[in-house]
């Protein structure tokens, strides 16, 4: 019996040492590997983190820039969002300023209309009359000192074969220019002045500058962030091929300057050979 006993337990001394262990089956996350232990889906993981968030690729391969990228990506939202506040701000300056100075004696009820036209408001002192026959027609205005008068002088001289003498208001070229004057010119609802008003213009004009140069200012900082965006992708992506020995990362860059028109640049491409 002794023996016996023995060899029982030896055997189960044995199952239960390394050989066993080697022989137990597989668990579930041995079968199925993460999306950072797989080689394969890894490769894309943290590019995509770092495109979507930037930083976060270089974080998850623990590379501490990528706090900068993070950093970086607050600070520009936060400037955009500034920027864009601002102009706001001052476009609802410069739209008070035109209705209660410019527009005030023409419009009792006033209506918001394209930016264009408010562009138009800082460049000339008034718009002038739409029409200046009490009757049923339409008689454009030839003060060229006014917006319309100087339409309808744009008119005159590209539609009419002599400019200083009109034809007769049933040619096709009357009519003509009648429809190009009436498709550009100020109507009597959006009618403005500035006139005994040079201050205020002045404001006005500093005002929509400064309102166009925040606007453009936001629009440049979305820029940068997405720039910053792709830069991370990029850097997390070159980062864990460069990780791998067996899948090495080539890359090749070119710089050339450009000259056209008076205008100098550069261009630089840099390609990945994967």
């Amino acid at each position: 019996m002794r023996p016996a006993l023995v060899g029982f337990v030896l055997v189960a001394l044995a199952g239960s040492g390394p050989l066993a262990a080697q022989q137990q089956p597989p668990t579930a996350e041995a079968r199925e590997p993460s999306l950072l232990t797989d080689p394969g889906k890894a490769l894309w993981v943290r590019p995509l983190a770092s495109l979507l968030v930037p930083g976060t690729g270089q974080l998850l391969g623990r590379h501490p820039r990528g706090a900068v990228y993070l950093v970086a990506e607050a600070l520009l939202i936060t400037r955009a969002l500034t920027l864009n506040s601002y102009g706001r701000r001052d476009q609802d300056r410069y739209r008070e300023l035109a209705a209660v100075v410019a527009r005030a004696a023409y419009s009792p009820t006033l209506r918001d209309t394209v930016f264009e036209y408010y562009e138009q408001m800082g460049r000339w002192v008034e718009s002038g009359p739409f029409d200046t026959d009490p009757g049923p027609g339409l008689a454009p205005p030839t003060d060229e000192r006014t917006y319309n008068g100087q339409i309808w002088r744009l008119a005159r001289t590209t539609f009419f074969p002599d400019p200083a003498q009109d034809p007769d208001t049933d040619s096709p070229e009357y009519q003509r220019a009648l429809a190009f004057y009436t498709s550009r010119a100020i109507g009597p609802d959006f009618r403005w002045s500035w006139r005994n008003a040079g201050l205020e213009q002045d404001l006005y004009r500093q005002t929509i500058a400064a309102s166009d140069e925040a606007f453009r200012g936001a629009t440049t900082t979305l820029g940068i962030i997405l720039v910053n965006h792709l830069l991370s992708a990029v850097d997390a992506f070159i980062t864990e091929r460069l990780s791998r020995p067996d899948r090495p990362v080539s890359l090749h860059t070119a710089v050339w300057t450009t000259s056209y028109a008076r205008r100098h640049g550069f261009a630089a491409v840099i390609s990945i050979g994967l």
